[in-house]
């Protein structure tokens, strides 16, 4: 059951929606809103009346996903209505966009009656390159869909079930794999033939395997029984065998057991009837048919996967649906078909079988990921299902000549699909993971503040850590009942809090003693000690994490960044340079800048420095560090004074370094590898810079800023480097969700 404050913070987030429209192209004068529209846009009208394929060309058709629902099917939640299924249609349509860099949009049709919708859809499906059905009841759905592709040379894709079954084959091709059966031979036991499991029954089918039996709540489905029976049902009913009534009936030999149904539907007798080496696959959210322990309890040659990220093998149709429309509108695809999603299957399946990418492998140290029986399929943010799967539905859309655009290059598509997406978010989900469950004890200095509550409430929800809150229990026990409402019976309360009160702390004394050793020799006086340690909630943190009692802190919200950096820079142990390394990404590119909080004025030294302490971190959260040192002139094309160019010879001259660097770029060109590249053919950058050093901090800060505020771009950081404690300051503008990344950098480097 969510708690009172959760509900409250999905709902904030979900506020004014999830999507925006954005303009692609600049209408600043006169001449751009001719041309945008009136009169201009009569030519790209008359073109395309002339040839209508240049649709695709010249307006968002090419590119455009439609989610579309009749509201009849809304996850768990039934029949809810057009207007209540909406969220989920955005979210569906982020989802494109986060994962595979798809533009969609989400098409409520009020329509229960199947012909009124399917002819609404037909009347607007003109204008996207496909179509995404969601939420739809069984049996509509497949009426739906397939007169939608008899009447549309789109890819019509009805997610629930082909997704579902797509993400089922793939993890099926592993399983077997690792149990040692011939896939094509196995016995196959499907409980739940609804839209997914029909769907599921279908593909199995149509990739060659054929013992396969259907059960529902009335038992198996066979050519003699008339209960609870459609035509889909039929379609796929095995013949009348008396020994075979019931689920336990069929399950008894049988290698795979699929779950499409409800929870807790396998007992011990059911699984130790099945046969050597059991496959079980229990998709029942959010519990499902039989939990992963209980069933590992029974038979320990079993492999086990659900549809939940808390087990491990989670069977996630967020690792198909993406890339499958990426795939298919690349290609100008007419339709998704089978061989399609063989591909898809074959390619996800396939992933899991490589190596793990050390950001990946960092963050799920703890389950010991590799190919076997606990990781039949990637995690979903592995990116490397953005350049894998897209380009072998692309393949087999073309093999089997489903393809609008012949003169598609798939040799260089994959590269295409790596250059044209970052993957930033990827990694703070992967960070979120390698800190869960570890017990990193986390500072929230400012712990009466109400986001600091919210941030810490955050925290503790998702084993991301120990919050620790600095102040007093009434202040933040009276702020927290404001956030969990007055009726919070549900929530997490005051006692379930780590709070610790720097006016009346047992550890103060340790404290102010080593306050006072830090601060003796610079001036510090001890009564001056005594004070800031009992009334600064900062000094008094600070003191704390240096002290070994907590493993990182958060602090920014209520003083200057000035201020508190000075706090900590007196307390806390520092490397041989401290900077603010920012992070600004949007959906196709992440760059790193640097410094943007520290050094006003760096020195050739510093800034070899701090070059090197970026690109180890940078290579640490899986990129390739390339660092350019920037400058307004290129190769000194401007000779002046720079403090680069002796940062460039101490790396020259260091036989440790391991990373790309060049210098002295402008902007423009260190970002732009064909420039640099034709241009600059000496310079060592093998491609675009992603790691600036700035010369200096007004260049850096107000360049983030800029870019931050002017353009469609998001910001993560300053992440303070360089204290041997990790700690970072939010600035006082923060939200929650802020604060939370932070949160997440801060407690990934305590590990």
């Amino acid at each position: 059951m969510l708690k009172n404050h959760q509900i409250q913070e999905i709902l904030d987030y979900h506020q004014n929606g999830k999507l925006e429209i954005r303009a692609t192209k600049p209408i600043l004068t006169q001449e751009d809103l001719s041309i945008a529209y009136s009169p201009g846009v009569a030519v790209a009208c008359n073109a395309i009346e002339k040839d209508p394929s240049l649709a695709s060309q010249l307006t968002t058709k090419g590119s455009m996903i439609a989610v579309i629902t009749n509201g009849t099917a809304v996850l768990g939640l039934g029949n809810i209505g057009v207007l209540a299924a909406k969220p989920v249609m955005e979210g569906k349509a982020v989802l494109f966009k986060r994962f595979a860099n798809i533009n969609a949009i989400d098409v409520a049709v009020d329509a229960q009656d199947i012909d009124q919708f399917i002819d609404s859809v037909a009347c607007i499906a003109n204008n996207f390159a496909g179509i995404n059905l969601e939420d739809i009841k069984s049996p509509d759905c497949f009426i739906i869909e397939q007169k939608l592709k008899e009447k549309l040379n789109i890819p019509v894709f009805h997610d629930d079930q082909h997704g579902t079954a797509i993400t089922i084959l793939a993890a099926l091709f592993n399983a077997c794999e690792i149990q040692g059966k011939d896939i094509y031979n196995i016995q196959i036991v499907l409980n739940g033939p609804g839209a997914a499991g029909i769907a599921c029954i279908e593909l199995l089918k149509g990739y060659g395997i054929k013992n396969i039996i259907a059960c529902d709540q009335n038992g198996v489905i066979c050519n003699k029984r008339s209960l609870g029976m459609n035509d889909w049902k039929k379609k796929h009913a095995i013949e009348h065998d008396p020994k075979l009534k019931t689920l336990s009936d069929a399950l008894k030999g049988a290698d795979v057991f699929i779950g499409l149904s409800v929870k807790n539907v396998l007992n011990k007798e059911m699984l130790e009837s099945m046969n050597k080496n059991p496959i079980v696959f229990g998709l029942a959210n959010p519990d499902p048919e039989v939990l992963p322990s209980f069933a590992k309890s029974i038979r320990k040659d079993i492999i086990v996967a659900t549809g939940r990220s808390d087990f491990n093998n989670q069977l996630n149709n967020v690792m198909c649906f993406p890339y499958i429309f990426r795939g298919a509108i690349d290609i100008k695809a007419t339709a998704i078909n089978t061989d399609m999603k063989i591909a898809a299957a074959k390619a996800i399946a396939s992933i899991a079988k490589e190596p793990l990418l050390y950001e990946i492998s960092q963050a799920y140290s703890k389950q010991n990921l590799s190919f076997g029986p606990e990781y039949i399929l990637p995690t979903p943010f592995d990116p490397r299902l953005l350049t894998n799967v897209p380009h072998a539905v692309a393949k087999a859309g073309i093999e089997s000549n489903v393809n609008g655009d012949k003169d598609f290059k798939l040799d260089s598509y994959k590269s295409v699909l790596s250059s044209s997406f970052s993957n930033i978010t990827n990694l703070l989900n992967i960070l979120g993971n390698s800190i869960r469950d570890k017990n990193i004890r986390i500072i929230l200095a400012e712990g009466e503040e109400p986001k600091m509550i919210q941030a810490a409430l955050k925290i503790k929800s998702l084993n991301y850590g120990i919050p620790i809150l600095i102040g007093k229990k009434d202040k933040i026990a009276a702020n927290l009942k404001i956030i969990n409402g007055n009726n919070s019976d549900n929530s997490i309360t005051i006692d379930d809090l780590e709070i610790v009160n720097s006016a009346i702390s047992e550890h103060n004394e340790k404290y102010i003693d080593y306050l006072y050793s830090k601060l003796q020799r610079k001036g510090g006086l001890k009564r001056t000690c005594i004070r800031e340690v009992k009334t600064d909630r900062n000094v008094f943190a600070s003191c704390m994490i240096a002290c070994g009692d907590a493993d990182t802190m958060i602090t920014g919200l209520t003083r200057e960044y000035s201020d508190v950096l000075k706090i900590l820079s007196d307390t806390v142990e520092k490397e041989k340079v401290l900077f603010g390394l920012s992070v600004l990404y949007n959906s196709k590119k992440v760059i790193f800048i640097a410094d943007t909080s520290v050094n006003h004025n760096p020195n050739g030294e510093q800034l070899a420095e701090i070059s090197k302490i970026a690109a180890n971190r940078v290579k640490k959260l899986g990129y390739t560090p390339r660092v350019a040192f920037i400058s307004f002139s290129t190769f000194g094309s401007v000779p002046i004074e720079s403090h680069a160019k002796d940062a460039l010879k101490i790396l020259d001259n260091d036989p440790n370094i391991d990373f790309e660097y060049e210098g002295e770029l402008s902007v423009d060109v260190a970002l732009d590898k064909e420039t640099l590249q034709s241009t600059y053919p000496f310079s060592r950058l093998t491609d675009s810079a992603n790691i600036l050093i700035m010369p200096d901090l007004n260049s850096a800060n107000i360049s983030v800023e800029l870019v931050k505020n002017l353009s469609n771009t998001q910001l993560i950081g300053p992440i303070l480097t360089g204290f041997k404690k990790p700690c970072q300051i939010v600035s006082m503008h923060s939200d929650v969700a802020e604060i939370f990344r932070m949160a997440i950098l801060a407690a990934s480097e305590a590990l």
